[in-house]
């Protein structure tokens, strides 16, 4: 038996000695690539090889991917990056693993078995195994074809996670692209043509793929050398708008924190640290994509260098920089901060997103990517607000595409701002527009009779943005920094600035009274019945010359759709405020209010102001209109933009009332709110409660009797909707039981009412039907769904960041 394993390990070594020995004399025939680490690329295998000549050394690794989908909704862009981890090979017996060690868990401290205690609690991960190749003094060649043939990037779980089917890998029709797999001294990059195999079952994919069931990408893998150790941290303040990186240092003293929090930001110096202006030692520069087509180029290029605004306003010269790609740079190459021009089938978010060290916080590249279909939402919310702008020539367009073009500006410094480090603040519409972190909705005024939209947005960064800079990246004496990032914070808050971001801003789920997407003005209120008169006056000019000669009417219904809706996003953000909080992200001893319900009058006014967006008078389609929306022409089917109806073919004035009624329920009962308006009464009794707020809507709704028979079926159709609603807080599981029992009671008062002419009301006697079987059957109710909202995120989706 022992003469037998001497004679297999024998054998083995004779086949590794073997291996190495036609390695060697087959590489002379594959080219070689040189740089940060060096590799070889088999052709005639379509193989690559790397060559390790340095074990635990730890490096960066990124995939991403260099070619996507097309998709908004399945998610997976041109450009899109992964997660970037640091790696680093390791030997064990016969092969190399690459390891990823777990930086969430450490010990800051010289005492070496310390650290190494917290690193053996904390489990790592081994990425990949590679056979040892060839073995020459400590230099190592693998093969790493099956690590970067893999689908490191999730596409196929992406595409299952979105029920587009369930797809792998097919190898066979997948390949090395070497235009796109370079060397270079700190990084190298592999990019893989991989094509995905499956049976096609959702419309998106569909929608965008040529064969739906072979759908073929680019994924890229990046090596990246780490940054040296000269980079300083700077902490994270929650009151700074500069986003954190977390880690947990298990060498802290028991009575301090065990959690450390520094921001994100880009390594930044002033060539001569005495002088009060200075040009950077090395500046930040941006790259937009050279495929950009003009006007939008210009207009982000203009766009993005308004942050050098803000570094000017700190002492820096010329410290923020944009320039065009080069033809020969490639723009997932870690070298180059990236403006992407990127290509979907339909409208869908931009994005800024960057590759950070994770052990500092230092921002190595920002990435951005801009969907190249959001000017034209903004074009066409000006066609349709403009009066008439086609009436007597169709080149007639200079007004709306100048307004898009000012919404590009603005999205490029937007999205570039969270590349820098920074977060949304969706407070700063309240004070002047002060950050181009905000979501704005473009900003309409009334000028004799017309919507004048000269002023739609904002031009040059803002006095938030360069608190924001200041933070991040103003310099300081080591003894003097903490001391001046708090007088940074001081003066904003002195100057009456104000942030919130994402978690107090979305309107599902959130209570506070200043922060809100896409909405405008200091009172939010006033803003939206402005927003309703300029809408009312756009609609009753809204005719054929919204849309060019030979245009299908169906057009001018999209057209129209963005006019409909325009109140929506102000709507949200009316809502909020009824039960509403103001608050701060408040520190001991800094001075700001910490949380305070919304002063009654507020509430009151808010009220007031979103229950005129369930008034069919107001929010009705006048009816004299409806003649400009026929059926659909051939070739110009509705889409997910439409207003969607149950009318078949013909055009449903009343789904749209019904769509639009429901918006804005949605977020009036919404269930958390009705819970805060019990707890806002119980502390204040004088204080707007839930009964006060049913009351006034049932009063404004089912109560109130349009004249006109039109608006009377309309009013009819958001009656409806009240009275679901209602129904849905009177049985909801997750509401204090006060809820409950207030819906309940306003249901019983209704059906009283009801009954009353039940009889002689056809409408009357469904509702009380509806009442009926609700009481009989509680547990079966199920929220009648309305027609879906069409998309409108910019301007409504989901968003990314």
């Amino acid at each position: 038996m022992r003469k037998h394993y001497v004679l297999l390990v024998g054998l083995l070594l004779l086949s590794i000695t073997a291996i190495t020995a036609q390695f060697s004399e087959q590489k002379r025939n594959f080219d070689k690539y040189e740089g940060f680490y060096n590799f070889y690329y088999d052709e005639g295998n379509d193989k690559i090889f790397l060559e390790v000549d340095r074990l635990d050394k730890e490096f960066l690794y990124v995939y991403s991917l260099s070619s996507g989908i097309g998709s908004n909704d399945i998610g997976l862009d041109r450009g899109q990056l992964g997660d970037e981890q640091v790696v680093y090979f390791k030997k064990a017996g016969n092969k190399l693993l690459l390891v990823q060690p777990n930086l969430k868990y450490r010990a800051i401290t010289d005492n070496e078995l310390e650290r190494k205690s917290v690193e053996q609690a904390f489990a790592k991960s081994v990425l990949f195994g590679f056979p040892i190749v060839e073995d020459k003094n400590g230099t190592y060649i693998i093969d790493i074809t099956d690590f970067l043939m893999q689908d490191a990037h999730g596409v196929s779980s992406r595409l299952k996670r979105t029920e587009q089917g369930s797809y792998s890998l097919d190898k066979s029709k997948s390949a090395f692209a070497l235009e796109r797999t370079k060397a270079f001294p700190k990084n190298i990059e592999f990019d893989v043509l991989m094509t995905f195999k499956g049976e096609a079952k959702g419309g998106y994919i569909r929608s965008v793929a040529p064969n739906a069931n072979l759908v073929t990408v680019a994924e890229h893998h990046s090596f990246i050398e780490l940054p040296d150790d000269k980079y300083k941290k700077r902490a994270f303040d929650t009151r700074s708008g500069s986003s954190p990186f977390n880690y947990y240092d298990y060498a802290t003293p028991v009575e301090q924190n065990i959690l450390k929090q520094f921001i994100r930001r880009h390594r930044l110096e002033k060539k001569d640290p005495t002088a009060e202006v200075s040009e950077a030692v090395e500046p930040i520069i941006y790259y937009l994509d050279n495929g950009t087509p003009e006007p939008v180029r210009s207009a982000l290029l203009e766009g993005g260098r308004w942050w050098n605004q803000a570094f000017e306003a700190i002492g820096y010269k010329d410290a923020f920089q944009i320039k065009i790609l080069p033809d020969d740079a490639d723009p997932l190459d870690v070298r180059y901060n990236v403006i992407q021009w990127v290509h979907r089938s339909t409208r869908g978010w931009s994005y800024g997103s960057s590759i950070t060290d994770p052990r500092t916080g230092e921002i190595m590249k920002g990435h951005v990517s801009l969907g190249s279909l959001r000017i034209r939402q903004d074009y066409l919310i000006a066609q349709a607000l403009m009066n008439k702008p086609f009436a007597e020539r169709d080149d007639n367009y200079g007004p709306m595409l100048e307004m898009a073009i000012a919404r590009i500006r603005q999205l490029s410094a937007h999205e570039i701002g969270h590349t820098l480090g920074f977060a949304h603040n969706y407070a700063a519409s309240t004070t002047g527009k002060a950050s181009v972190m905000d979501y704005p909705h473009p900003q309409f005024t009334l000028n004799n009779g017309k919507v004048d939209f000269s002023s739609a947005y904002e031009t040059g960064i803002g006095a938030w943005d360069k608190v924001t800079v200041a933070y991040s990246y103003q310099n300081f004496p080591e003894e003097e920094e903490k001391i001046g990032l708090n007088n940074i914070l001081d003066k904003a808050k002195a100057d009456g600035l104000r942030y919130i971001t994402d978690q107090d801003a979305r309107p599902q789920g959130s209570a506070h009274v200043l922060a809100h997407l896409w909405d405008n003005g200091t009172s939010i209120s006033k803003e939206l019945d402005e927003m309703l008169s300029i809408r009312k006056v756009a609609i009753n000019n809204f005719s054929v010359d919204n849309i060019q000669e030979g245009t299908p009417y169906s057009v001018l219904e999209d057209v129209f759709v963005p006019l409909y809706f325009f109140h929506r996003y102000q709507t949200e953000g009316v809502a909020k405020v009824i039960g509403g909080l103001e608050y701060n992200y408040a520190v001991k001893g800094d001075g700001q209010e910490v949380v305070a319900v919304a002063d009654k009058s507020l509430q009151q006014e808010a009220l007031k102001s979103v229950l005129r967006t369930l008034d069919a008078a107001e929010i009705a389609i006048p009816k004299e209109k409806l003649s400009l929306f026929p059926p659909r022409s051939f070739g110009t089917p509705r889409t997910r933009e439409s207003i969607k109806g149950k009318t078949g073919v013909s055009f449903d004035a009343l789904s749209a009332v019904e769509t639009a009624s429901d918006m804005t329920l949605k977020f009036l009962l919404h269930p958390e709110k009705a819970s805060r308006l019990i707890q806002q009464k119980a502390l204040d009794t004088d204080n707007v409660g839930l009964a006060d707020v049913l009351d006034e809507l049932i009063a404004s709704t089912i109560n109130k009797k349009q004249k006109d028979t039109y608006l009377n079926e309309a009013q009819t159709i958001i009656n409806f909707r009240v009275l679901y609603h209602i129904m849905n807080l009177a049985g909801h599981t997750n509401v204090h039981p006060q809820v409950n029992a207030i819906a309940s009671q306003k249901i019983n008062e209704l059906n009283m009412q009801l009954m009353k002419d039940s009889e002689a009301n056809a409408i009357s006697a469904e509702m009380v039907k509806r009442i009926k079987s609700y009481r009989e059957h509680p547990e079966q109710f199920k929220m009648i769904p309305s027609p879906k909202i069409p998309d409108g995120s910019p301007i409504g989706m989901s968003c990314f960041h």
